[in-house]
């Protein structure tokens, strides 16, 4: 058996840090992720007036349930999804003008659900170049509250900025909820919130899912940030085509990421699985049977697959995945392309994939600066030595030190 240590969630990094700069008090976050990504968001922080003190294994966050310490801003939120959502709207509770812009990959992605429904509240807010782009601009006076209709079919990020912003409104927040993706991710944010003193209210009705977001803000802790579980995929995939066993302490059956679902595609595959109470076990034979499955709500774990799915003895269909259009590439193109390019049949569509047997022949993988690209087909690699990447490095987005942990594996196993 070998374990790998898994750094912390980007996701849950992420909401903890938004809801220690807005919580009253003093908050510890114990074993966040230290990347590109919440490096961004907690500097994104510090833009805003916010103090933030950084330790190898623990970060020390002082709220500010009124807002940003600054009245004006301008806040670069490199490629990170979350920053560039999650920022705008607590910067909304406070007051001042802040702007935010983000790199070019960044500014490529929509933002349009989440900022029209920030107008609907009443927010000053403009977009200075692309409608429904960054960058963007807001003039920040507190946010009132009340109800709102959000299409979140394009990403749950646009409603989980709403229900991290619900408590510091004054009035609190109804949302109507038409469309969802991602719905697991909807459950972390609820369920952090809940640890930072807020529940919220979810029913079900004839109009859409409803969130009853009160007001009264949120209250400093203590948080653990849990392994990344989309991170975990690699290491299960790559146990599940290489023959051996994995074990990822720190993601069990109590684990909040939905993206921890993705070792139950492999055991539909026969992979043998084991999700104890502090761990996951994955241990593979080298085969894999083919399958159709739903991955809407894992849909960050769809490159994993697609990028073992040559190796299956039947074809792997992946369905319901068109929000991996508007991620930092469109990752459905692009690894119908990188797989094509490797001499696999490969068939799209709007919402799906499907990828047939074969062997892969090594490439240079187009990688459109897309992390899980590159993380995806270092699994690959494991079987069909010789491919490499154009731009090995933006790992860095997610986790910095992937190619010398995914290394060290090799090693061990001998492959």
């Amino acid at each position: 058996m070998t374990a790998v240590e898994i750094p912390g969630s980007k996701s849950i990094t992420a909401r903890a840090l938004f809801l220690a700069a807005a919580a009253d008090g003093v908050t510890t976050l114990h074993r966040p992720l230290a990347s590109d990504d919440t490096e961004g968001f907690a500097q994104g922080l510090a833009a805003l007036g916010y103090e933030v003190e950084r330790a190898a294994d623990r970060w020390r966050v002082t709220g500010r349930p009124s807002g940003p310490a600054v009245e004006t801003a301008e806040v670069y939120c490199r490629d990170g999804a979350t920053t560039a959502r999650f920022l705008p709207a607590l910067a909304a509770a406070g007051r001042g003008t802040y702007r935010f812009d983000a790199s070019a990959q960044m500014r490529r992605r929509p933002v349009a659900p989440l900022t029209r429904a920030l107008r609907e509240l009443g927010v000053d807010l403009r977009h200075d170049e692309a409608e429904g782009h960054h960058p963007l601009t807001l003039v920040a006076d507190g946010v009132r509250g009340g109800g709102l209709t959000l299409d979140a079919g394009e990403s749950s990020q646009y409603l989980t900025a709403l229900l991290l912003l619900g408590p510091l409104t004054r009035d609190g927040l109804r949302i109507t909820v038409t469309r969802l993706v991602s719905a697991p991710y909807i459950g972390i944010t609820l369920a952090m919130m809940r640890e930072f003193g807020v529940e919220v209210k979810r029913e079900r009705t004839s109009g859409g899912e409803v969130f009853e977001v009160p007001s009264g803000g949120y209250r400093a802790t203590g948080y653990a940030v849990e392994p990344d579980a989309s991170t975990a995929s690699y290491f299960f995939a790559a146990a599940a085509v290489a023959g051996r066993e994995v074990t990822v302490p720190g993601l069990g059956r109590d684990a909040l990421q939905g993206d921890l679902r993705f070792v139950e595609v492999l055991r539909r595959m026969g992979v043998r699985v084991d999700i104890g109470s502090d761990r996951t076990t994955v241990a593979g034979d080298g085969t894999l049977n083919g399958l159709t499955v739903n991955m809407r709500d894992i849909s960050d774990t769809m490159p994993t697959l697609a990028a073992i799915a040559p190796f299956a003895s039947g074809p792997v269909r992946i369905e319901d995945v068109h929000n991996t259009r508007v991620k930092e590439c469109d990752r459905l193109e692009a690894c119908a392309a990188n797989l094509r390019a490797m001499g696999i049949t490969v068939a799209t569509g709007d919402d799906w994939i499907e990828i047939h047997p074969g062997a892969p022949r090594p490439v240079e993988v187009a990688t459109h600066s897309d992390h899980r690209i590159v993380m995806s087909f270092a699994v690959t690699s494991l079987r069909t030595p010789g491919i490499t990447f154009d731009d090995p490095g933006c790992v860095r987005k997610t986790f910095p030190g992937f190619h010398e942990a995914f290394a060290r594996l090799r090693s061990q196993w001998g492959v």
